[in-house]
């Protein structure tokens, strides 16, 4: 997919994909075929995200994880393994894994400050952060209800994963995934999607 470095979506070719939700409903998505005039598709302008809202990330992760070492989860698997990287997919695959991570991420640490209210503050700008960034992927991202093409290989399976997470792990080591997580995903995938082709 390739963006405009102004905001703007320049056309992009595109791919039926399934895209697996964390509710397990599956949908099947194409990567918006945007004019020059298209509202809405701005994801370059997450590139980077600014100091302040790095930093609020970082106390927010700070305090998750004093969270989880009062829980003494027991972990034995890893949700996003150290070859987790958006690069080895194509360009116009990589959104539609983010935006499942990102959803994923956003249910997890929602349920987070429902359990422990010493949370609840200081998720409060991340979360309207997270929230903000998966509403601008949508907009590049337009839900099709008919019957396409299945996802393969790699695609399949990394979206496999993340909508069995729930089901497979306990809160706990869910929080702990997606805890561990946060940084690669604001810094690296986000940032590969943000760039389109020239994240290589």
């Amino acid at each position: 997919m390739k963006l405009d470095m102004t905001g703007g979506c320049m056309p992009v070719l595109v791919l039926m994909v399934a895209v697996l939700t964390v509710t397990g409903a599956v949908p099947v998505a194409r990567l918006r075929r945007a004019l020059p005039d298209a509202r809405g598709c701005h994801i370059a302008q997450f590139k980077s995200l600014s100091p302040q809202e790095l930093q609020a990330f970082k106390r927010a992760k700070d305090a998750l994880e004093e969270s989880l070492l009062l829980k003494d989860s027991k972990c034995r698997s890893r949700l996003f393994p150290r070859t987790w990287d958006l690069r080895q997919l194509q360009v116009t695959e990589r959104p539609v894994v983010l935006e499942a991570e990102l959803a994923l991420t956003l249910k997890v640490l929602e349920a987070a400050a429902d359990a422990d209210s010493a949370l609840v503050d200081v998720l409060d700008q991340p979360l309207h952060t997270l929230h903000h960034i998966l509403s601008q992927l949508r907009a590049c991202i337009q839900p099709q209800l008919t019957a396409g093409s299945r996802p393969r290989g790699r695609l399949h399976h990394w979206l496999h994963r993340l909508q069995e997470a729930p089901k497979k792990e306990s809160p706990g080591c869910l929080e702990a995934s997606v805890t561990f997580n946060l940084f690669r995903l604001l810094t690296r995938d986000l940032k590969c999607v943000a760039s389109g082709d020239l994240c290589v």
